[in-house]
């Protein structure tokens, strides 16, 4: 099944609901693959270490500034 959507003014994409009933998640994996995008519900069990990809950066997150260590853990409790 093909769905054509669009980006809102902040560059979101809703997904069909039929989809987010059928995977019953609200979290999802997106990878760019060739010149495709892909998204995958998040399956934390299936993730391999050597797959992840940087969830925070300093310098594009914060502006180059270091964050306190409660900031990050609550950040890193927010990606999953």
């Amino acid at each position: 099944m093909i769905n054509i959507v669009k980006t809102t003014s902040k560059g979101q994409v809703t997904l069909p609901m039929h989809w987010r009933k059928k995977f019953h998640t609200n979290r999802y994996t997106m990878k760019e693959v060739n010149d495709t995008l892909v998204i995958s519900p998040l399956e934390v069990e299936s993730l391999e270490e050597e797959n992840w990809t940087t969830i925070f950066d300093a310098k594009r997150d914060n502006e180059g500034k270091g964050i306190p260590i409660d900031q990050l853990i609550d950040t890193l409790k927010r990606t999953l």
